[in-house]
Formats: structure tokens, sequence, C-alpha cells
């Protein structure tokens, strides 16, 4: 088979140590350089470089020397394959290229196209702290700093209602809200406050967000929340604190779904909401609750914390730069955490997790963004630098390996993790602000819109949505042709769209519009060396392209009209297009020296009854025609003379020569 689709590409795999050798079979003893044939190259490679099979050594020859001596039509391969030769700088050429060009598509591809954005009319008067999205309702909630809530509708992110929490812990002027998690499932929310406790309210009750509970007596003011939920065990789950001491606290649930705290006993106060105090769960008293900490942050304040239920871990980070991450490893049958400390060169303002590439990301003071195996503290997997000043954000792409980064310069990046390259970059469109303004970054990936928060300020920016989503094309697909050299599948449409597919992954990396106008693509075919694209189009001409989409010629087959192509073949000398009348229209390879091409009389003149609608080549000069009455010509290519016919319902002899 000539096709690599099922395993990474032979040039892919090699190492650096490979390509070495490899440069070595292009200098003579003397070191001269020297060209190899296409079998010298297939037989020296396998037997020195071993790494691919010979007829993968054989599929790198014919791309090489077909990029690099091929600049126009040529329809038999064979002779280009036996006689064309390879140095070392044309497989340095086509490898380069082929590296652009995969760049290229890797960026172009995933790059976001974003809408212009738009300023919310936010009812906060101070920091917005957090940005939810509750499943259950689909609706968004934004909590500021003084305990406003904001419920925002779905569709078009109009502001639906406004509520007040309440807290007769402290007065209202001294109400400040540090963070807050949504309970999945449970229909609560988390808020945690600078008085040192952390409040539980219901978002579904008669009376809207109701305290249901009051976690008090925390030796430090809390910061950060997380909440994690077993998505196999609903009733198991974990809400993680971390707060300005420096301390990292897990409260595990084992009854999550019924009640997260045992209520027998406990007291109430003014907002009839049950108080729990932190050193009842330190000690046991609750059984359907209990407790893991660790203090290696300490002094630094937590700045992000999340429990990672695939790990069975808690992640944090400071701006100390000892222990800009922490993680704290849940241990069978121990009461306390394994620590893992990761160090930067100034901390670390924000984190988050992968889940499917199993990497954790970190926001830098110090300008970078850095990934992180969590099982390899000595090191980061990788650095990405593009920020010139703190940043201060990072969100992963979990459906794809990208990564969002915000800086305090206001700059939004977006990486490629798998290439380590920022394929878009967003400024000057976020509101002017002072250096200490409190920012807050939330994706939804589903819907593919991002909100930002300026203190007050609530700032939409979506992308662009196609009207419906399609797999592969909007209109019916007229043909389709695989592509070996490429590796590609390359399909057309009644719209006039040429579509390039990767067959191994099914990843679109070119479309073409409008090949001919308006009109339709009636069928497609190649040339010898697959780096030439023939449509045809029902507007009656028939389009030469490369695959980077230049079109090379036009082929007027015809002759001006508007006419229903339905097939190309090509011979070794010209071409053939048929469909729409009883004789052949054949365009010679020495007239491709215009780009408007023109047809030559094909000398076997007019045989067929009706119009001529498919045919077949075998080489050498065997040619076989079909008509719309069923009738069958056998032709002399080189001559282009009838041998014989098939005639189609017919008593007798049905062969006439």
């Amino acid at each position: 088979m000539g096709t690599r689709m099922e395993v990474a590409q032979l040039e892919s795999r090699m190492s650096s140590e490979d390509y070495r050798k490899l440069q070595g079979l292009f200098h003579d003893p003397s070191g001269a350089p020297r060209s190899l044939s296409r079998a010298e190259f297939i037989n020296q490679a396998w037997s020195s470089v071993g790494c691919g099979s010979k007829e993968e050594y054989g599929l790198l020859f014919d791309s090489v020397v077909i990029t690099q001596e091929h600049c126009g039509l040529l329809l038999d391969i064979d002779t280009l394959k036996e006689e064309g030769c390879i140095d070392w700088a044309g497989l340095c050429s086509f490898l380069l290229l082929e590296l652009s060009d995969k760049m290229k598509n890797s960026r172009t591809s995933s790059v976001p196209c974003w809408m212009p954005p738009r300023t919310l009319t936010c009812p906060h008067r101070d920091p917005i702290q957090k940005v939810l999205h509750s499943q259950s309702s689909g609706q968004y909630l934004t909590v500021s700093k003084g305990g406003t809530v904001g419920q925002w509708g779905v569709d078009d992110m109009s502001l639906l209602q406004t509520y007040r929490l309440q807290n007769c812990t402290v007065t209202p002027k001294d109400l400040w809200v540090t963070d807050v998690v949504l309970l999945h499932n449970l229909n609560k929310i988390a808020v945690s406050f600078t008085s040192k406790e952390v409040c539980f309210y219901d978002i579904l009750s008669e009376q809207n967000f109701s305290c249901k509970y009051k976690l008090q007596g925390l030796k430090f003011t809390p910061w950060c929340l997380d909440f994690w939920m077993d998505p196999s065990q609903p009733d198991q789950a974990v809400l993680t604190i971390g707060d300005i001491g420096g301390q990292v606290s897990g409260l595990y649930f084992t009854s999550a779904q019924i009640s997260l705290f045992e209520t027998l006993g406990l007291r109430k106060d003014s907002d009839s909401a049950d108080i729990i105090l932190w050193e009842e769960l330190v000690r046991g008293k609750h059984h359907t609750c209990y407790t893991l900490t660790h203090q290696a942050h300490m002094p630094a304040w937590v700045r992000k914390v999340c429990y990672l239920g695939s790990l069975e871990a808690f992640v944090s980070c400071s701006t100390r730069p000892q222990t800009s991450m922490v993680i704290g490893w849940r241990e069978k049958e121990s009461s306390s955490l394994r620590v893992t400390s990761f160090s930067t060169k100034r901390g670390v303002w924000d984190m988050d997790h992968h889940r499917g590439l199993n990497l954790i990301a970190t926001a830098g003071v110090d300008h970078m963004v850095l990934l992180w195996n969590p099982f390899v503290a000595s090191e980061p997997v990788c650095a990405l630098s593009g920020h010139a000043s703190s940043v201060t954000a990072v969100c992963f792409m979990q459906t794809k390996q990208q990564l969002l980064s915000y800086s305090k310069d206001k700059v939004l990046c977006l990486w490629d993790v798998s290439s380590q390259l920022c394929v878009h970059r967003l400024v000057g469109v976020f509101p002017k602000t002072q250096e200490d303004t409190r920012t807050t970054l939330f994706l939804h990936e589903e819907r593919q819109l991002l909100l930002l928060s300026f203190n007050s300020q609530l700032l939409l920016l979506e992308t662009v949505k196609e009207d419906r989503k399609t797999s592969s094309h909007e209109h019916p697909v007229t043909c389709v042709l695989y592509n070996s050299l490429f590796r590609q599948v390359v399909s057309s449409d009644s719209a006039s769209s040429v579509i390039c597919w990767l067959a191994d992954t099914g990843r679109k990396v070119k479309q073409f519009h409008r090949c001919h106008g308006n009109s339709e693509i009636s069928t497609m075919a190649q040339d010898g060396t697959q780096t030439r694209l023939f449509t045809a189009g029902t507007d009656g001409e028939v389009k030469v392209w490369d695959f980077k989409g230049r079109c090379l010629h036009r082929m007027n087959a015809g002759l001006g009209r508007a006419v229903r192509i339905s097939q190309i073949l090509l011979l070794q000398r010209s071409i053939l297009v048929m469909g729409w009348e009883r004789m052949l229209t054949v365009f010679r390879l020495h007239s491709f020296s215009q780009s408007f091409v023109e047809p030559s009389e094909w000398k076997g003149g007019v045989q067929h009854r009706s119009s001529v609608i498919c045919a077949a080549f075998q080489p050498p000069h065997t040619l076989v025609t079909g008509s719309y009455d069923g009738e069958v010509i056998m032709w002399n290519s080189s001559t282009e003379m009838v041998l014989g016919k098939l005639h189609p319902h017919k008593e007798g002899k049905t062969f006439s020569s």
C-alpha cells in the first residue's frame, strides 16, 4: 500500500541521530556531495538508518523528487520515479516545506475568530470576584466583593435578576466576599468571607440564596475555593480551601447528596443557618465530613486551589518562589498529605490542569507560562514565553490541546500546547484600567465564549459561530479522491468548494471556495504526480490547481457553453473530457504553455450515437469509452482510431471492428 495512515509518518518518527546517518548517505567516501537514485536511496537508507520500511523510504523519495523537479503538468509519474535523483539539499527543502505547512495548518485551523467585544450592563459597584455557570439552569452567575449576585440569561447574556447575599456575622458595609464556588448537582454555592467563615447558600430555594450552613472558626481568612464531585459516586465530594496563612484544607464529604454536615444538635444564627465549627470537623465530630490539611505555602497567601480526582491530590499556588506550586498527595490509610513543592523564579498567580494531557499550567509573576508534569517537580515540561508582564490567569481548553493566558498589560494569548507556540494574540480590545485592577477570566468552552471582569466591568468575547455545525460539507458532495502523496482526502461539493482532509485524523487542512463561481463541481481528477488537481464545473470549464489553491490553467471544454462534465481522464500525453456530446474533447499536453487552454481535434471523430459519459485507460494504448445508450467502443489512444465496438441490445453478434 502507498500510504502511512495508521502510524506516524517516517520523517516524524526519525530522531536527530537518524537524520545524521541519512545525511551521511549523500556524501561519497571522499566527502563530496552526491545524489541518489530511488533504488540507491531505499536500499542504503533502510540498511544504515533503519527506523522505517523500504516502502516508507520509497514514499519519502517520491515526495522529495516531485517537489524538487516537478514544476508543471506531468501525467506519467513512473518515469519521474525511475529517472529522478535526490540530494541532501532537496531532502532538507522538502522537510522544511512540510514542517512549515504543518505549522501553518495547525495555526489557521484552530485559531478562533472573535466577534467584537461587548461590555455587559453590570449591577456590581465593587470588583467581581467570580463568574460561574450553572449546568442545571444554563444561567451565569457573577458575585462581587460586596456580596451582590447577578443572574444572567443563557441566550443573550442579559441581566435577569440581582440578589444580595445575607450574612448576619458582619455588617453589610464590612461584608467582603473572597471567593465563590458552585456545588454541582447540590444546587448550592459556597462563599468565603474575610470574617473567617465559609457559608453555603441554596440557589433554588423559595427564598433565593438563603444560607443553609456556616462553617466558622477558621484559623486564617479563606482566600480561594474549589469543589470536586466524584462523577461515579455523587455522594463523594471534596471542598478545598486556601487561606492567607498558607494553609490548604480539604473537606471530604461522604454523603453530599443527602446532607453535607450532620445537623443534630447544631446551633442556628439569625439567618437560620446551621453553625458548623472548624474545630469540630478537625476532631471528627461530623461522621459525614472529615478534613486533611497542609501548610506548605506558609507564610505566603494561597492564590488558587483545586482538587484533582484523577490524581487524588490537592494542587495550590502562591507568589512565594520556593512554593510557587504545591501538590498535596492523599495517601491511603494516612491522616496527612505527602507534599511536593515546585519552585519558580518569582512565584505564581494562577494555575489550571488539563485532564487529557495531565499537564498543569502556571501563570508566573516573571511573565512566563510554565507547563508541568505533576510527577516531576525538578523542572517544567516547557516554558511558553511571549508575555511582557506578569501573567495573572491561565485556562486550558479541555477539548483541544490549547491554553489561554492573560497578563497585566491586557494581552490575551492562545497557545498550541503540542507545538508550544502562541497561535493568537488579542490586544487593544480590553478597557483601560489601573494596574491593581482585579481581573478574572471565565471560559465556557461549550458555547465558545469568554467572560473577563475588570473590577466591576464585565466583558463578553464570543467566537464567530457557523449557522449550523457540520462534520463535512454544507452542500451535497459531488466527488471524492484520495491523494497518497499528501495522505489527504480531497472532496468537492455542489457549492463549488474543494476541501482537503487529513485521512488519519479527519482534520480539515485546506478549503478552496467558489472554484467555479456559482457553478457546481461535477467531477475531479489528479495528474500522475498527484500535485495537480483538475475540477470540472457545470460552467463548461475544467480548471487545474496546485494544492496551495492556485489556479494554473483553465481548459475551455464547453467552448463557452455551460455543459455537464461527467469525467476527466488523464492519458500519457493528453487529457480527455466527456459527458455532454458524442465526441471526446481532447487537450494535448503541449497546449498547456498558456493559462487558457483550447481543446484539440479528436482524430477518431464521432463514433458514438449518444453522449460519451465514461472512459477507462489501460497502458500502453488501450482506451475504452461508454455512451449513454449503452454502447462501448475500444480505441488505440496513440492513433485515436477505433479498434472495435460493443453494441447493446442486438441479437447475434455484438462486437464489430
